[in-house]
């Protein structure tokens, strides 16, 4: 067994961030996320041929990566720094001009996609001859139906997408997060036996961890405000907004609330009135340079480590055709909720008729959805017609399928896909503009 602590399972995936990138930037030339998770895989296919003729590089590799608690990185250590990053650079006001799309494409659209993806993947299942229930099909609907934020934002800031469409899907993104985290767990306790929730619990842990969170957020967020208000010192003042999300995210964990809601609601405040009213110039540039930095180095490390998970993967066939016909169902989902919202808010303001459409193939879904799906406890098993395997293994493999195809298939149309409809719609017989 290869005993790698914490320092050193954070220096190998660092350097392999570093030479993808470098590879990435050299030859392929795909957008960087993209670029790393595509050369992560491509790794991990030559290290699969390569544990051919030497098993033991395959079985160091798989090692390693099982030592790498990919959910407790992510879900309890980079989400906060990634969130608050994200939301220093969106614009209040911008948010605000959309913030009936952004809340019910963040709720509503989250959960009526758990239901819409949970009944598909039953009848899916039963046509394949896997007996998994109906509420491990709702789990696996809950977690693969938030937008990752993570890849979203990465996304916008490459394609140039005009602000209002940029704002319709960063803000939901940065919140429906928080709602899906919420659903999943609920049905993960019904699953566990660890909790029985009725509709009137669930909405009050809804609220609880909803509420609770943006009340976080908003002290958090005043309490940095505070800080840089009353010093002049910009070591002190990189050192405040570091300690936002390295305290603030623990607490809201400690407390049961939504952590990715709080540092949402602390970015905004800060990137917002803190930036403008409290800051000075050369502390200003300092925290976004401080921050941009840190963004890059924890999407590179996190999109590295999803191209590497595929190793530990367990790739039977019907796993395999399970998550290939998932990427339709979850798009056909996406399609629904989207469309829903759209109608019921189009009565208000104006859409362009491709809005749907162009929100649909821009929800991708990534490394929060695999932490999800990597939390579920590896004990669970039923009479599936598979032999002896976990719901798990076979979620697992679904949810991978559906976030390689997001971000490499999603992710790499989108911007041409955005920029055609932008084209079609500024024809003088077409809308203008997207809304």
């Amino acid at each position: 067994m290869i005993d790698l602590n914490l320092v050193s399972a954070i220096g190998v995936v660092i350097t392999l961030s570093a030479l993808f990138a470098y590879c990435n930037q050299r030859w392929l030339k795909l957008p960087e996320t993209i670029g790393l998770m595509v050369m992560a895989l491509v790794f991990s296919l030559l290290l699969v041929l390569g544990g051919l003729a030497y098993p033991k590089v395959m079985h160091f590799a798989k090692t390693f990566i099982q030592q790498v608690d990919f959910n407790e990185m992510l879900m309890h250590g980079m989400l906060g720094f990634l969130l608050f990053a994200g939301a220093l650079h969106v614009k209040l006001g911008d948010l605000a001009n959309q913030k009936w799309v952004v809340t019910v494409t963040a709720t509503i659209g989250v959960i009526g996609s758990t239901l819409i993806v949970g009944g598909i993947a039953w009848c899916i299942l039963m046509g394949l001859g896997v007996q998994m229930s109906w509420i491990y099909c709702l789990l696996f609907g809950a977690l693969i139906s938030p937008t990752d934020p993570i890849s979203v934002l990465g996304i916008m800031k490459k394609i140039g997408a005009p602000k209002s469409l940029a704002t319709k899907m960063s803000g939901e993104s940065l919140f429906n997060d928080g709602v899906g985290v919420v659903v999943f767990l609920a049905i993960l306790a019904v699953v566990t036996g660890s909790g029985e929730f009725t509709v009137g619990q669930l909405g009050m842990l809804f609220l609880k961890e909803v509420l609770g969170g943006f009340a976080l957020g908003l002290l958090l967020g005043l309490l940095a405000y505070y800080f840089h208000n009353t010093v002049e010192n910009e070591h002190v003042e990189i050192l405040v907004s570091l300690a936002i999300v390295a305290g603030g995210y623990p607490l809201a964990l400690a407390l049961h609330i939504s952590g990715p809601i709080a540092m949402v609601v602390a970015g905004l405040l800060i990137g917002n009135h803190g930036r403008h009213y409290a800051m000075g110039d050369k502390v200003r540039e300092r925290v976004d340079a401080l921050w941009e930095l840190i963004d890059e180095i924890l999407n590179a490390m996190l999109f590295v480590l999803l191209g590497l998970e595929v190793l530990i993967l367990s790739w039977q066939s019907q796993f395999l055709i399970a998550g290939l016909l998932m990427i339709p169902t979850v798009l056909l989902a996406r399609f629904i909720t989207i469309g829903m919202a759209v109608g019921m808010l189009r009565r208000f303001r104006t859409f362009s008729p491709k809005v749907v459409r162009i929100l649909t193939w821009g929800g991708l879904r990534g490394g929060i959805s695999v932490a999800l799906a990597l939390s579920i406890p590896a004990n669970l098993q039923e009479g599936m017609g598979l032999g002896s395997v976990s719901v798990r293994d076979l979620i697992l493999v679904m949810t991978y399928v559906v976030v390689v195809f997001s971000i490499v298939v999603q992710g790499l149309t989108i911007g041409p896909y955005i920029r055609r409809s932008l084209s079609l719609s500024s024809r003088p017989s077409g809308p203008k503009g997207l809304q």
